[in-house]
């Protein structure tokens, strides 16, 4: 998660900023094709270890981690839309939200 949601973090304070005033559309879209593959890969690291941690402690039925899985989902539905057309910026604001709720719920249930 440190991946996608840092990642987002720097795209948004640091590249942004600059391709605003110097504008390279062909460097800015393959930065965010390459950090959207990026993501994919993280995000499914993310299921994967989640699954088994999930397995490990019992949580399956909990509510909670259910909510998380969708929110999950949702993310990676959003992440992926985004990558077919970059142009809906929405959609990038959708992701970093819904990561900053994936990961308050994380630390809801490391508790």
């Amino acid at each position: 998660m440190a991946f996608f949601v840092g990642g987002q973090l720097v795209l948004l304070a640091a590249v942004v900023p600059v391709q605003r005033q110097q504008p390279t559309l062909d460097a800015m879209r393959a930065m965010a094709r390459r950090f959207g593959y990026g993501s994919l890969v993280a995000l499914a690291v993310l299921i994967t270890t989640g699954a088994a941690m999930a397995s490990h402690y019992n949580l399956w039925g909990d509510t909670e981690f259910q909510v998380k899985l969708g929110l999950v989902a949702l993310t990676v539905l959003f992440v992926v839309w985004h990558m077919r057309r970059p142009k809906m910026h929405v959609l990038e604001g959708l992701a970093f939200v819904l990561s900053l709720a994936i990961v308050w719920i994380g630390l809801s249930l490391s508790y």
